[in-house]
């Protein structure tokens, strides 16, 4: 049986929006959600990106039922694990037993800010590795020390933990990242519905495990204003290879885009009214293995989408 979530994209909406988008979601049946971390956006025209635990916290005060994740944050360059683990553990207290936290090696857009060098994949996993071990040791509690290839941490104790433990879901674009999630993880995340990623998961020691995915959609009135708008917005996602974690700015993204059609979009991003292509596009994700499936709308209405999916979609699946 899948469940069906809802992306809160804070490089499109401002804190106090993603707060409210959170309880409608939980209002119109949606089970859990994840919450992007990024210092910048994507490209100029999205126009946010709030300080993700801040607003984490606001939705922390305003639902009940939701999960929330975080999809994903970057404890390795930006931000030291060490930090990190006290962010999440304060919010799963917070929270009980309602969140999880999702980590990712990151993309340069958001992680070169400190003049720190961005360095090539095998070692940004090998620094996720890592980081995940520095979290899961203080969340252990008690005084601890960690002196490791890429992070030192000395005589640290983090006061405030949660009663349950707190799930690591790790996030996967590609056959060793899949492999890193499956060894490391308590749960896989993925943008894109494909097996291979969900069988390298699974083989690596994901088996049993939770498995997310984002589906992008851009509900509309219409599916040409749908597909203006997702063309808008979220034109960067059809860009080829590893594009999307090498470039370092919003402005050689909106460089980038000039190359992207408003077709290439549609190609992956489900555009319009039609229920019935919303729920195929879902079931891809369903037939990939993957059993969470959280709904990215693009764009500024969010409300109609949430409306959409809660008369249309919801009651479907």
């Amino acid at each position: 049986m899948v469940q069906v979530g809802y992306a809160l994209s804070s490089e499109e909406h401002r804190p106090n929006d993603l707060v409210r988008h959170a309880r409608l979601a939980e209002e119109a049946g949606f089970g859990f959600a994840l919450i992007s971390d990024h210092f910048h956006p994507w490209v100029d025209a999205q126009g946010h990106s709030p300080f993700v635990w801040a607003v984490i916290g606001g939705i922390a005060q305003v639902t009940e039922r939701l999960r929330l994740g975080t999809g994903v944050t970057c404890p390795t360059i930006r931000v030291h694990p060490a930090v990190i683990a006290q962010a999440a553990a304060t919010v799963a207290a917070m929270m009980p037993g309602r969140f999880f936290l999702g980590v990712g090696t990151g993309e340069n857009l958001n992680e070169h800010i400190l003049g720190d060098r961005w360095p090539e994949y095998d070692v940004r996993a090998e620094m996720l590795e890592e980081a995940v071990a520095v979290i899961r040791l203080l969340w252990q509690g008690g005084n601890q020390s960690h002196r490791g290839r890429h992070y030192t941490v000395e005589n640290a104790r983090l006061y405030t933990l949660p009663e349950e433990p707190t799930p690591i879901v790790v996030a996967a674009g590609g056959p060793k990242a899949a492999a890193l999630s499956g060894r490391i993880g308590d749960g896989l995340c993925a943008t894109t519905a494909e097996r291979s990623l969900v069988e390298g998961f699974e083989n690596a020691g994901g088996a049993g495990k939770p498995r997310y995915g984002q589906m992008t959609v851009c509900w509309a009135e219409d599916e040409a204003s749908g597909r203006r708008t997702a063309h808008k917005y979220w034109a960067f996602s059809s860009l080829p290879g590893e594009l999307g974690q090498e470039l370092p700015t919003p402005a050689h993204f909106e460089q980038a885009v000039q190359l992207v059609t408003e077709e290439q979009v549609a190609e992956t991003v489900v555009c319009g009214p039609d229920a019935e292509r919303h729920l195929a596009k879902l079931r891809e994700y369903v037939d990939a293995g993957f059993d969470h499936v959280y709904v990215h709308q693009v764009g500024p209405d969010q409300e109609g989408f949430l409306r959409f999916y809660e008369r249309e979609v919801l009651p479907r699946v």
